[in-house]
């Protein structure tokens, strides 16, 4: 019988799947899941409320959270991963078209300035494309997961009954961050002369841009992380490991079928990405463990830092993890 049972949320995606069918579970403890739709909800109820035990949560939102002393630790299990160059788009109207035409200029953010997809994105338009970043207002659509944080000068709400997305297409917001680009040939309702522009990826061929600087330089973002309760973990020394080899066995599972290439209608998008990195990289697209991720890991942090959404000193990267996970990898 388990030693206690876990309070879980995490998304049902390739590499749970095998924990969320009970297919695949810790040695000494068991997972009660809890679903949360739309997931992103539970990352605030863990920040705000701490109501779960195990909790799958956004990569800054956990740094910006240890920053102000929650009382949980993350595992190095890296559970989604994505690329962030189509992250940033315009709509037709636009003053802006290229990256540094930003500058001087107003760009909407979906939700928080923590989100981790922006923190990335705007870490590209730095890095790659020579943004000054403290250049840009940014125009937030909601509110931070940490009630406590507070971000620099240049953030700002988007005015209240403002719609993110309309302004970015009518181009009173330059571009957005986090906005869903348009299929060809949609366009937002409305018809003729009076109808908005279809919003657009800014870096042109957004997609492929991702690969290339995955190939190029190794850019290769985690979003999400697993965290778990601080009172568990102490109470428990041996906790941490079992969950990381869990959910490690659950990704072997997942990774294993990419590599047969079996086809899973419910992940076509995310398991061709996966696919796409195996090729071009020659490993596992899901790598667990400090050592596999340091690059990116670290590089996240110095894109918080400099966004201010840390203050320096950045932490080192393996206070950042609970003890009895810092040397596994898989």
């Amino acid at each position: 019988m388990a030693d206690i049972a876990l309070k879980t949320v995490t998304g049902t995606q390739g590499a749970t799947r095998a924990l969320k069918d009970g297919d695949v579970t810790p040695r000494r403890f068991a997972f009660e899941f809890e679903e949360v739709p739309g997931l992103i909800p539970a990352f605030r109820r863990m920040v705000r409320g701490l109501e779960f035990d195990v909790c799958e949560m956004a990569f800054t939102t956990y740094l910006c959270a240890k920053a102000f002393g929650k009382p949980f630790t993350a595992l190095p299990i890296f559970l989604v991963r994505a690329f962030h160059h189509g992250a940033i788009v315009r709509g037709g109207a636009s003053a802006a078209r290229t990256p540094k035409d930003l500058e001087g200029r107003q760009v909407g953010v979906n939700r928080g300035y923590t989100v981790t997809t922006g923190v990335w994105a705007r870490g590209i338009l730095q890095d790659e494309y020579g943004v000054d970043l403290s250049r840009i207002t940014w125009v937030l659509s909601g509110d931070e997961h940490v009630a406590e944080y507070r971000p620099p000068a240049n953030v700002v709400p988007l005015a209240p009954g403002g719609d993110l997305a309309e302004q970015v297409r009518a181009g009173d917001l330059a571009a957005g961050i986090g906005l869903n680009a348009d299929r060809p040939g949609h366009l937002a309702a409305g018809s003729g002369a009076d109808r908005p522009s279809r919003l657009e990826t800014l870096i042109p061929a957004a997609e492929e841009a991702g690969f290339d600087a995955l190939r190029s330089h190794g850019l290769y973002p985690i979003n999400h992380l697993v965290v778990i309760k601080d009172d568990l973990l102490a109470a428990h020394p041996g906790l941490a490991a079992d969950v990381f080899w869990a959910f490690a066995e659950a990704k072997r599972r997942y990774v294993d079928r990419l590599t047969r290439e079996e086809a899973d209608p419910q992940d076509q998008t995310t398991d061709q990405m996966y696919r796409r990195v195996m090729a071009i990289t020659g490993h596992d697209p899901l790598p667990y463990g400090i050592e596999p991720n340091r690059a990116m890991i670290e590089l996240l942090i110095r894109h918080a830092v400099s966004q201010r959404i840390l203050n320096a000193p950045a932490p080192a990267v393996e206070t950042l993890f609970a003890e009895g996970t810092r040397d596994l990898a898989a």
